[in-house]
């Protein structure tokens, strides 16, 4: 006996994808090519965020990396083999055409000190995060004021500063 589990979200995902084919046909489509996102993973390393994004077979000269204090964005394309035989194939899932990904940032992140790495088809980014300023302690200095009598000088009329709250009734 066979025993498949059944995946209900891929299911759905599939399609969802269809409906879409199928509309695309029946109306056309506004882009030539499907856009598509690449996959992400996004992790806190303490000090940083490491932002992991899956582009196989993309050529690193085809991608367009931005990263802003609050967000990172990467676009490119990847482009459709050209073969003058399209036979053979039953079914392809490979993505091609224009893609987009933003990707918002739970933590601010030091923009201009950023490293990137490109291999075997992943994109990974480490993003210093923004050191708080409100977590910082800062010292007052204090000094001490001289009494109001002394700035303003002694006379009769002048009366001490903690009468000035006393009770009236009590004169």
């Amino acid at each position: 006996m066979i025993v498949r589990y059944w995946q209900p979200w891929r299911e759905m995902e599939s399609l969802s994808r269809q409906i879409d084919q199928i509309f695309d046909e029946l109306i056309g489509t506004t882009t030539p090519e499907p856009v598509w996102s690449p996959a992400i993973e996004l992790k806190d390393a303490g000090d940083t965020l490491v932002l992991r994004v899956q582009l196989p077979g993309i050529d690193v000269n085809a991608l367009d990396v931005q990263v802003a204090k609050q967000g990172v964005s990467i676009s490119g394309e990847q482009h459709r083999e050209q073969k003058t035989e399209e036979k053979g194939y039953f079914k392809s899932e490979f993505h091609y055409g224009k893609f987009r990904r933003v990707v918002p940032l739970p933590i601010a992140v030091e923009n201009d000190n950023v490293q990137a790495e490109y291999k075997d088809g992943i994109l990974t980014l480490t993003l210093p995060k923004v050191t708080e300023v409100r977590n910082k302690v800062v010292k007052i200095n204090l000094t001490e004021s001289q009494p109001v009598a002394e700035m303003t000088g002694t006379d009769e009329t002048t009366q001490p500063i903690e009468d000035a709250w006393a009770d009236p009734s009590h004169s």
